[in-house]
């Protein structure tokens, strides 16, 4: 049995997004899986590619990571115009009825909490409307649960609707002591450092990595459905944005059901487009394994990020060196479709891609 994984190209200037396509099986017998969509245009893109590439309209899985926009309004585009089968997505909004005493407004009722998180993640919730519409199975994915060929390493549904939910950016304030304070990286955030750092550099070598143990993301992301599959013995990991906590997780998740990551990962999605503020040492060495010793060795491993096609602040180079040196090539889309495959047929016109080096300047963090 082959497969391929397509990374298109999702976002213009610092903005990134994720659209990515699975195909798997013989000849005559493929299955399809699309794991977020990025933003409206890039589901045209992603609809056009399924056409083109995999010659059909029918997809038999369609997984929205989490609700960020850059992740779910291409998804709304590959509902209309695709053959969905089965959508599986979060709807925070659907767990208003547990949740809504959590928080420290005592004006908030079921109705209002739904309808507060309906309208501040439009992307999702115009992602199941029309889904809705057309009458498309919707199943919230929760850790070990089977879709395809793949497994749910995370979120925990407990965690999910419990503490993330409440701790969304989007949601509203908690009552003091319940849970900590929400984390404050985001967007803004996010791009006020890469703001910062420009022309800051730290020097790295091979045996020195600058990760922190300490870094947070949003709620959102920790949310991220982290999805693992096995294909003739090579292990996919796709990540979304997860950050170190959902890392942590996936990582505890495997080790107890004797999944074997860090010797069967062939192929893994770099979260959150590179960022380090979803990755540090500690998890990834969980989750894909320990450093190798020497630099250079020959490898067989592929770790792909989704990046703008001009981005300044994705991926970061310290993130990539991580990776390189756990024994993976690492490549960034910016502007172009990336594909990795086995035993799948050969697409006219499409060329092998550069890898991109270890480097040792790195952005510093202060």
């Amino acid at each position: 049995m082959g497969y391929e994984i397509d990374f298109l190209p999702v976002g213009n200037g610092d903005a990134s997004g994720d659209a990515i396509a699975v195909r798997w099986g013989n000849p005559g017998n493929y299955q399809v899986l699309l794991y977020d969509g990025g933003t409206k245009d890039a589901g045209e893109a992603l609809v056009q590619h399924v056409r083109s590439h995999y010659g059909t309209t029918r997809v038999d899985h369609v997984v929205s990571s989490h609700p960020d926009g850059d992740h779910a309004s291409g998804l709304s585009v590959v509902l209309e115009q695709l053959d969905v089968q089965r959508i599986w997505m979060h709807r925070p909004w659907a767990h208003s009825p547990v949740i809504y005493g959590y928080f420290a407004d005592g004006r908030i009722t079921e109705a209002s909490l739904a309808a507060r998180l309906q309208d501040t993640m439009r992307a999702a919730y115009e992602l199941e409307r029309s889904a809705l519409r057309q009458g498309i199975p919707i199943v919230e994915p929760y850790q070990g649960q089977a879709i395809g060929p793949f497994r749910v390493l995370s979120p925990n549904r407990d965690w999910y609707i419990h503490q993330l939910i409440p701790a969304f950016e989007k949601s509203p304030d908690v009552k003091p002591g319940l849970w900590m304070r929400r984390p404050p990286s985001g967007i803004a955030g996010a791009l006020a450092l890469a703001a910062h750092n420009v022309g800051q550099w730290l020097l790295e070598h091979w045996h020195i990595e600058h990760l922190r143990e300490d870094v947070s993301t949003s709620a959102e992301n920790e949310s991220s459905v982290v999805l693992y599959g096995v294909f003739e013995g090579e292990g996919v990991l796709l990540t979304g944005d997860a950050g170190v906590q959902a890392l942590h997780q996936s990582a505890g998740y495997a080790e107890i059901n004797g999944l074997d990551l860090p010797n069967r990962l062939k192929f893994m999605q770099i979260p959150h487009h590179g960022s380090r503020h979803n990755v540090s040492s500690s998890s990834l060495d969980r989750l894909i394994g320990p450093r190798i010793l020497l630099p250079g060795a020959p490898t067989d491993k592929f770790a792909f990020a989704s990046a703008g096609k001009d981005s300044q602040s994705h991926p970061r180079q310290m993130v990539l060196n991580a990776f390189l040196r756990r024994g993976f090539q690492t490549y960034a889309t910016r502007g172009r479709t990336l594909c990795h495959g086995r035993q799948m047929p050969l697409r006219q016109g499409w060329g092998a891609a550069a890898p991109i080096a270890f480097s040792e300047r790195v952005e510093a963090w202060d």
